[in-house]
Formats: structure tokens, C-alpha cells, sequence
């Protein structure tokens, strides 16, 4: 006789991993950071993280602006930090290389989205109108930037894209205070809110750190 092969393991007993949670998901702000001083980078994310806030988006405005995502993915272990105004396949290049773990963009063209598919890193395409959401959702994109928020048409407008769209997605930036947050916040397709308000111009050029942090915590209990 043939002896009985091993019995496997139950399904349940297997050890499957989880999925990498959303740039959506990781806290109810994503910081829309704009670097002009290098030497700003690092203790500006830690102020952030530390204030509840990782996932730190570092737009690509500045000269400095790969330099700081390249410093801060090293030494800010604790940050997901990720590239905003991404507008073209070099810079989505540039920014992965960089150590960015996702991008943003304005809006999108068919060789920005399909350098952002190809990227390898979770992407947030810019939208401001339903056809261009219809359009993402065609392709498989659901999770999108609604930008810009404000003048695109707020809160109002993105509701109204919740009954036709609900697989839609947004991060919502453009305008948006502490005081606005939270509506949008309140929002079944918002997952969290784009800004800078935790950032004031005089706090960074002052290098008060435990300013950012504040403003940070209070950010990260917007929700």
C-alpha cells in the first residue's frame, strides 16, 4: 500500500500577509511640504511624524526638493514620505529613485499615469472633474487627489460624486484649513485632507520645531 501523504496544514493556519495600508489610511492630513532650506528637511519630518503625522508629502518645487526626500527617507525611518507636483515621467523616475514610497499629482495625462503604474510606489492622480474620475476608473484607479479642492467646488462637490462613484477614493488638498478639515474629513469618499497649515512660514524660518509638532497633533485628531 501506498502510504497516506501528509495531511497539509489548515488554510487558517497559514501565514498570509497584509496588505500595505493606503496613503489614505496612514492619518487624517498628509502635509503638503515645500522645502527651500535642505538643512530643514529632516527635523521638519521628525516634528511631523512625531506629531502624529507620517505620511509627509514633499512637493517638487524647490531645487532642494529630491535632496529632502532623499534625507528624509534616510533618516526618517518612522516617515512615509512621498513626491508631490509629479507632472512628468522624469519625475516620477527621479522621485522613486530618490527613496519616494508614493507620488502625487496635479492632474494626469495617459504617459504621466502610465509612468506612475510603472513606478512600483501607491500613486495619487489629480482630478477635478467627474470625467476624469470615470476615466482613472476605467483603468483601475480608484484612490485619486482632488485638486484644486476648494475651487473645484469643496465639499459640496465631491458628495455629490459619492452616489454615482462611490468606489472613488479622494485626498482632497487645495485650500483646505483646520477648520474645513474635518467636513471634508466627515465625507464617506474622503480618506484623508491635503495641507500645510501646520507648517506657517514664520514657524519654519524661526526653526520651531515643537511648533510643527503641535500643530501636527493637532492635526492627526481632525477625524
Amino acid at each position: 500500500m501506498v502510504p497516506d501523504s501528509p495531511s497539509a496544514p489548515p488554510y487558517a493556519a497559514l501565514s498570509v500577509p497584509s496588505p500595505a495600508p493606503s496613503v489614505l489610511d496612514l492619518a487624517p492630513v498628509v502635509p503638503v511640504v515645500v522645502v527651500e532650506d535642505l538643512a530643514d528637511a529632516v527635523p521638519m519630518a521628525r516634528a511631523l511624524v512625531a506629531g502624529g503625522l507620517p505620511a509627509i508629502e514633499v512637493t517638487l518645487r524647490t531645487p532642494v526638493a529630491l535632496d529632502a526626500i532623499r534625507a528624509i527617507a534616510a533618516e526618517v525611518p518612522d516617515a512615509v514620505v512621498g513626491a508631490g507636483t509629479v507632472i512628468s515621467a522624469r519625475n516620477v523616475a527621479d522621485s522613486v529613485a530618490a527613496g519616494a514610497r508614493f507620488l502625487v499629482s496635479p492632474g494626469w495625462t495617459e504617459s504621466l499615469l502610465a509612468a506612475m503604474e510603472g513606478s512600483g510606489v501607491p500613486f495619487l492622480p489629480g482630478v477635478s472633474t467627474t470625467s476624469e474620475v470615470v476615466a482613472l476608473l476605467e483603468r483601475g484607479v480608484s484612490e485619486m487627489k482632488f485638486f484644486p479642492a476648494e475651487a473645484a467646488g469643496g465639499t459640496a462637490y465631491l458628495k455629490s460624486l459619492g452616489g454615482p462613484l462611490p468606489q472613488a477614493r479622494f485626498c482632497p488638498t487645495g485650500g483646505i484649513t483646520p477648520g474645513t478639515a474635518p467636513t471634508y474629513l466627515a465625507l464617506k469618499n474622503v480618506g484623508c485632507v491635503g495641507g500645510s497649515w501646520m507648517l506657517p512660514s514664520d514657524a519654519v524660518a524661526a526653526k520651531d520645531w515643537a511648533r510643527v509638532e503641535s500643530l501636527a497633533r493637532e492635526a492627526s485628531t481632525l477625524r
